[in-house]
């Protein structure tokens, strides 16, 4: 198996965290984002979509990152990062799609270039749009887990799923733009309680082989 991953990439970061859970090994190789040099050949030769992640398995070329894990449950089901029963299952998706579909996308690396380089703005809007986007998300998922009671040491009870693999990244990229996570106490525990696992801790942009 190899991920074509970027170390900052939120969406890779998620991926690489559902690996580790399962315990499944996969060569990594790196897309630079930040560099143009890199993402023709990508594009042609693997993901015409140009995006990170991708996995390349068994069952062949695999993209976005939530399709991904989605696979690997499916694929590799112990040790489950869904829980049993319909509303459950319901509600971690839920929580993982609001931080994929409601808080990431606002804040892409895509979308931050656009309004820098087509839109002319200054760095301290941009910065200011993107913290006012990630911080409102915050708000509303810390609204939805408080409200359905069903968070213990992570967002579903006492082991982690797909919405803590989704959550953990969206944390790390919070506090790297300066973002206040402070009102968000349920969320805050929650990657903490993640950041204590050593699958969370080999899945951090820090360590990974291509981290500047």
């Amino acid at each position: 198996m190899k991920l074509y991953s970027y170390f900052r990439s939120s969406a890779a970061y998620r991926v690489r965290i559902a690996l580790n859970l399962k315990g499944i090994e996969a060569e990594q190789e790196a897309v630079h984002l930040l560099h143009k040099e890199p993402l023709p050949a990508y594009r042609a030769e693997h993901n015409p979509q140009g995006l990170i992640p991708a996995l390349d398995s068994d069952d062949g070329l695999l993209v976005q990152s939530l399709a991904i894990i989605e696979y690997l449950e499916e694929r590799y089901p112990d040790p489950a990062l869904l829980p049993h029963g319909f509303a459950p299952r319901a509600y971690v998706r839920a929580a993982a799609l609001l931080i994929a579909c409601d808080i990431h996308p606002l804040a892409n690396l895509r979308v931050l270039r656009y309004l820098k380089s087509d839109l002319g703005q200054e760095q301290d809007a941009i910065d200011t749009w993107y913290r006012h986007w990630v911080e409102d998300g915050l708000a509303r998922l810390e609204a939805f887990v408080a409200a359905k009671g069903c968070s213990g040491r992570y967002i579903f009870g006492d082991s982690p799923t797909i919405a803590d693999c989704c959550l953990v990244p969206q944390m790390f990229n919070a506090r790297r733009l300066n973002c206040d996570v402070a009102p968000f106490p349920t969320l805050v525990a929650i990657d903490a309680h993640c950041a204590e696992l050593d699958a969370f801790q080999r899945a951090h942009p820090s360590v990974q082989p291509d981290a500047e």
